[in-house]
């Protein structure tokens, strides 16, 4: 190598230098104010806002998805759920194909004419109405009771004991409350003799456990004195069904989960589903 060979060698960092030179050289730069400012967190104010803007699209979405809150409006459930307990309703098990079972408690909307006015209104306080927008207090509007009949079923009150019958078994209640002055189990139409099916397709028949005090599916029943009754207002649209009762949340003293009772029906075989497909049309 000739002495202007040497002295024609590129200097480190420049174009031609040492591979890596120029860019080490360019990370030790201090940062622009452009890059500090980037880096700058966001004011109390505004981390706040973004934060409870989050929260509330998370409510919102488990509202509309998978939990809700209610709350019991009347003494229809007693012994199990009382008048304004809390409880949490959960959706997932009606997703898809999957419906109301026999023996599930829960929560509906009201098909029309169902709840009285106090019933019906729902939280008063503006605070309480936001708070039930996006599912963080118990909305209003809506019913709890207990599925007895699903699609094809036929039920019938009573057999010789007083016990509802499903497609012709008679059903061992536990969780109904005890009347001794009551002859049977089925309940506030003011007879033991009624029959109530085939359930249409996409609709329940629905009881509270409270028989003499539930303004219920038998309730509705149209009886053979009545001239303007539309028969078939005893079911309850499936797609009414906001979800299953799965535990009592409030108060904490009674908190505890809500099961379907299955030995109650396990004997019930299925429905006629011609009879259901017939009385959907």
């Amino acid at each position: 190598m000739t002495t202007s060979d040497r002295d024609s060698t590129p200097a480190p960092g420049t174009p031609g230098g040492a591979p890596g030179e120029g860019s080490r050289s360019a990370a030790s730069r201090p940062a622009s104010r452009g890059d500090r400012q980037a880096r700058r967190p966001l004011p109390l104010w505004q981390e706040t806002v973004l934060l409870l803007g989050i929260a509330v699209l998370l409510a919102v979405v488990i509202k509309a998805l998978f939990l809700q809150a209610f709350y019991i409006p009347s003494e229809s459930m007693e012994p199990g759920l009382v008048r304004n307990d809390r409880i949490l309703v959960q959706k997932v098990s009606y997703w898809g194909d999957g419906g109301p079972q026999r023996g599930d408690v829960v929560v509906f909307e009201d098909p029309g004419g169902w709840l009285n006015a106090v019933e019906a209104a729902g939280p008063t306080n503006p605070v309480s109405r936001v708070l039930s927008a996006i599912g963080l207090y118990p909305t209003g509007g809506h019913l709890v009771k207990r599925v007895i009949g699903v699609a094809g079923d036929t039920v019938t009150c009573c057999d010789g004991q007083g016990r509802i019958r499903v497609n012709g078994v008679p059903l061992e209640e536990p969780y109904v409350k005890d009347d001794p002055s009551s002859p049977c189990n089925g309940p506030m139409t003011g007879t033991c003799d009624w029959t109530a099916g085939p359930v249409p397709e996409g609709h329940v028949f629905v009881m509270g456990d409270n028989r003499r005090n539930s303004a219920d599916s038998s309730r509705r029943i149209c009886r053979d004195d009545q001239t303007e009754c539309v028969p078939g207002r005893e079911f309850v649209p499936v797609d009414l069904v906001v979800g299953k009762v799965f535990v009592l949340a409030w108060p904490a003293s009674r908190f505890e989960w809500v099961e379907r009772p299955a030995q109650t029906f396990a004997d019930v075989p299925e429905g006629s589903q011609d009879g259901a497909a017939g009385q959907g049309r």
